[in-house]
């Protein structure tokens, strides 16, 4: 392993937004190694860009570490997406690292929604996602987690995960999400997955905008308590306007189409936008 201090990278990207003309472009633009974005797009006619990230290699390998940075200038509008799920392979010896660092400027906008991570037999995953933004910044992130196929059928075969992401304002911490799924024991300590009560898949949502009020909490409430099939969910407001929301689930489809639910319904009403087609065939 590289001595502290002197990472080596398997991918890194970095991506600078800004308005011009009235649309968002991309005024800087950096990628080395198994890291890439596709040419960027329009999906409507706001002036919201749309950016691909793509890893050519396929898969996270053991002790494979890659780097993500973005920064959204002041009235930026970016929506970033990945061309298909992040896999995580079998990690024998230590474990596969992703470290992504965003800043978002006064008036800007990002909405970071990427293909489910699956990770299969013997993987050891940690992401680490921090966020710096303006008061006035407005962050939809998304998260879908999918154990691996397996040649037995049983679905935890993976050996550890765990998923930080923090907000900071001014340098303030204002929202931490700090996910450990460890269900052969693992560092966690945990014997099982009891915690899952019986379910495969965990969804994350998180929303920090000004716009963030009562009626939006209210508004995810219902979506929770009509949703169909197995699933599980639940709200909850973090220290600033905003929502963190957490889906149980037994297949991808069901836990990402409840947070795709209240992302297209917040773009409507917030930005007048039409729901995001993130279809990538």
């Amino acid at each position: 392993m590289p001595a502290a201090g002197q990472e080596s990278w398997r991918g890194e990207l970095a991506l600078t937004v800004r308005p011009r003309g009235g649309r968002s472009v991309a005024v800087h633009q950096f990628h080395r190694g198994a890291l890439r974005v596709l040419r960027p797009m329009y999906l409507d006619t706001t002036g919201q860009v749309t950016y691909v990230v793509v890893n050519p290699g396929g898969a996270y390998l053991d002790r494979d570490r890659y780097r993500i940075d973005v920064a959204v200038g002041d009235g930026g509008d970016l929506m970033l997406t990945t061309q298909s799920a992040t896999k995580v392979y079998r990690t024998p010896e230590d474990r596969a690292v992703q470290q992504v660092t965003i800043c978002l400027g006064p008036g800007s906008r990002l909405e970071y929604l990427p293909d489910q991570l699956i990770a299969y037999r013997g993987a050891r995953y940690r992401q680490d996602t921090r966020i710096e933004m303006a008061p006035t910044a407005s962050l939809m992130m998304s998260e879908v987690v999918t154990p691996g196929w397996s040649p037995s059928g049983t679905p935890f075969l993976y050996t550890e995960l765990r998923l930080r992401s923090v907000v900071t304002m001014g340098g303030r911490p204002v929202a931490v999400d700090n996910l450990v799924l460890a269900p052969r024991g693992g560092a966690a300590g945990m014997s099982g997955m009891g915690l899952l009560e019986g379910h495969t898949h965990v969804g994350s949502l998180l929303v920090v905008d000004p716009r963030a009020d009562e009626a939006a909490l209210q508004m995810v409430r219902e979506r929770v308590a009509t949703r169909a099939g197995h699933l599980v969910a639940g709200v909850s407001a973090p220290s600033v306007p905003g929502l963190a929301l957490r889906v149980l689930g037994t297949a991808t489809q069901e836990v990402n189409g409840l947070i795709m639910a209240v992302v297209n319904e917040l773009r409507v009403r917030w930005f007048g936008q039409p729901p995001a087609d993130l279809r990538k065939y």
